[in-house]
């Protein structure tokens, strides 16, 4: 996958940007018209976690936070994906030992070492089979443009750094669909990290009357702890690799070399050989994100291992209390996203 152009995340906006943007207002108007239908009930709680843009924002570690919470006040949650990236179309459960990132996605491989996993581009079957299969709810994977299933409580993450850029419509700039419409199909909204551009998308969420929640995501300590001094080369294939090198520097890394490869890049022997020649000749370790982790260790030469680290990331919430409101509603099913959808 291509990275996202740069105009996107210009303010004010480019010329390209503004070229282009009586076409996003098309694609904007279409979207946010596919947002407001109704969609077909689970049977039991659905949870969305979704985002206002294309591109990474920190949804597979939101959902992760939300079914470790959910999990320890005695729900069973079942992650929704549509598995982006794989080539089966489900429903199935991931089977981490049996299936691979070309099969299922990354996300929902990396997501199945925490919480059990379905994918299904057909989401109400997929909830079905979550259903079938014990789960007492649902947290879906993305999805909060998709009308298919009907949502208790839809959640927007906003990288707080990245905002929502230029503030325009696909392809114009990295909205999905214009902002105000967006709020007025969301209950939530989780700003994840500083920035003022963050600030700005929390502004518009209060004024529209919807709570925000503050997060903020830290490696975990035991890797921490190893960063710290070491020379590391930075591979990583997601939406904002830059966000990847400030977490590194952040925790003491010295980075020696990058090396940026599109979203959900499939991996290659020859991505490994290049990798591994390059920490070679620099005298250090390639650091690579979770994500990266699970379609980099199985090709990854056993001689070479400690060569790879992997640098897991948590999120952590500002105001707990804040959040179990919303989770409770959701379960309850009363409160603003229950009222949504009677």
């Amino acid at each position: 996958m291509m990275s996202a152009p740069d105009f996107w995340w210009r303010t004010p906006p480019a010329v390209p940007a503004r070229l282009l943007q009586p076409i996003g207002a098309i694609y904007g108007a279409a979207t946010l018209s596919r947002m407001r239908r109704p969609g077909a009930d689970a049977g039991i709680p659905v949870i969305c976690v979704g985002n206002f843009v294309a591109g990474g924002a920190g949804k597979t570690p939101t959902v992760l936070a939300l079914a470790e919470r959910l999990a320890a006040i005695g729900e069973r949650p079942f992650v929704l994906s549509r598995g982006y990236g794989g080539r089966e179309a489900g429903p199935l459960r991931v089977e981490p030992a049996r299936h691979g990132a070309a099969e299922i996605g990354d996300e929902p491989l990396l997501m199945a070492g925490h919480v059990p996993v379905i994918v299904a581009r057909d989401r109400p079957a997929g909830a079905a089979l979550a259903r079938s299969q014990g789960a007492s709810l649902i947290v879906m994977d993305d999805g909060l443009q998709n009308p298919s299933l009907g949502k208790d409580l839809r959640l927007a993450v906003v990288d707080g750094a990245a905002g929502i850029g230029n503030g325009f419509c696909l392809p114009a700039g990295p909205l999905r669909a214009p902002i105000e419409g967006q709020l007025g199909e969301t209950d939530a909204v989780i700003v994840i990290g500083a920035g003022e551009p963050g600030e700005i998308v929390a502004r518009k969420a209060r004024s529209a009357g919807r709570p925000v929640l503050r997060a903020a995501l830290s490696v975990v300590p035991e890797v921490r702890a190893r960063l710290a001094g070491l020379s590391v080369l930075a591979a990583s294939g997601i939406g904002r690799p830059e966000k990847f090198a400030a977490t590194l520097r952040q925790n003491g890394a010295s980075i020696v070399g990058e090396r940026r490869y599109g979203d959900h890049h499939p991996y290659a022997a020859s991505d490994v050989a290049a990798l591994i020649a390059d920490a070679k000749a620099q005298g250090c370790v390639v650091a690579v994100t979770e994500k990266d982790m699970v379609k980099l260790e199985p090709l990854w030469p056993a001689d070479e291992r400690e060569r790879l680290l992997a640098v897991p990331v948590r999120l952590g919430f500002e105001d707990e209390n804040a959040l179990a409101a919303l989770l409770l509603q959701a379960l309850s099913g009363s409160g603003a996203a229950a009222a949504a959808h009677p």
